[in-house]
């Protein structure tokens, strides 16, 4: 034996489990590349632009929007913040507070925290449930106000 073969370590042969491995892998690959997917579909960025939702959002304000493309967002109460087109403007996407639901008709009206500076349900009526973009559930930027949106644990229409 060759001393410097002693300093060398030693690994057993790599050995291939075989279609259990193989099939193992492709799953967990699928099963990855399909939760990154419905991630990209539910997540939106949003900028608040103007001061309807101040003091809670403020302009500039950037905000992450969790939305599924096969409906509105689960356990949607009053209180939460959304984001819904506009129904004057479709292209433009307005976040606005939850301040009734009516389960009945599928409608929801939505407010600004800022009455005076607000486009909202007081000046289009209620918008379909169907049409909720998503509920808004993190700021990301600016950093000093990153975090959870704050939700009032209760929450009284204006």
């Amino acid at each position: 034996m060759n001393p410097n073969d002693a300093t060398l370590p030693r690994f057993a042969p790599v050995h291939s489990g075989g279609w259990k491995d193989r099939r193992r892998t492709s799953i967990t690959v699928a099963l990855v590349v399909g939760l990154s997917a419905l991630a990209a579909r539910c997540v939106r960025r949003v900028a608040v632009e103007g001061g309807s939702m101040a003091p809670t959002l403020l302009d500039g304000d950037r905000l992450l929007v969790l939305s599924c493309p096969w409906g509105p967002p689960a356990r949607l109460g009053v209180g939460d913040i959304v984001a819904v087109p506009d129904p004057r403007l479709p292209d433009r996407l307005l976040v606005k507070r939850v301040a009734s639901i009516d389960w009945s008709k599928h409608t929801v009206d939505v407010l600004g925290d800022a009455p005076g500076a607000s486009a909202d349900s007081r000046h289009f009526g209620p918008v379909p449930l169907a049409s909720i973009t998503g509920r808004v559930v993190y700021r990301y930027a600016p950093p000093a106000r990153s975090g959870p949106v704050p939700r009032p644990t209760e929450y009284h229409r204006v």
